[in-house]
This record gives C-alpha cells, structure tokens and sequence, in this order.
C-alpha cells in the first residue's frame, strides 16, 4: 500500500503565495512521476504540473511562470510553489504519485479571496 499526504492549503488574498507539500510513503519500490491536479465543483480534475523521476517538469498553461513544482527525491516529497495567485486558481488540489498505479492524496483547499 502507498499512502499519500497533502499538506499546505489555505485562504490567501490575491497576488499572494502558498507552498503546497505532498508526501508518498509506504511499499515504494520506484517512485516516476509525481504530479498536482485541481478541481472546482461541477468540473473535471485537471492537470496543474507534474515531474517525473528525472525531473523532468510539464504546467498547464494556466500556471506557467507563476507555479514551480519540484521533488525531494530521498524523502519522496514533491512541493508546489504557487506564487501571484488568482481567485481561479481556487480549487482542491489532489497530489498524484505513480508507483506502479496512481495513487490520489485526500486533496487540499486553496482558496483566494479578499
């Protein structure tokens, strides 16, 4: 079993920042790509950046050069950097990791809001 832990959420004003942290642990034998997704009621989850075991890193267009995501590969933690946040970027952020399957954490809230 693999358990995976999201930690950082929060209300922020816009233009503000917050660090998300997402945590895998468990029976990890080789851990590849790690990721973030988002979802908002009444839509789908969506992508918002993923980095694989070479750290090798994709955004959805939306976040680029304003989220940075990066990993710790001995502590199998990957971290998402999100910096001049808009109220569209409100959502539950879900972390994703691929350990044979994909494995969902229990999603975090951001919220951006004055």
């Amino acid at each position: 079993q693999v358990q995976v832990v999201e930690s950082g959420g929060g209300l922020v004003q816009p233009g503000g920042s917050l660090r998300l942290s997402c945590a895998a642990s468990g029976s990890i034998f080789r851990l590849a790509a790690m990721g973030w997704y988002r979802q908002v009621p009444g839509k789908e989850r969506e992508l918002v950046a993923t980095i694989n075991s070479d750290d090798y890193t994709n955004y959805a267009d939306s976040v680029k050069g304003r989220f940075t995501i990066s990993r710790d590969h001995p502590k199998n933690t990957v971290y998402l950097q999100m910096n001049n946040l808009k109220p569209e970027d409100t959502a539950v952020y879900y972390c994703n990791v691929m350990v044979g399957r994909g494995y969902w954490g229990q999603g975090t809230q951001v919220t951006v809001s004055s």
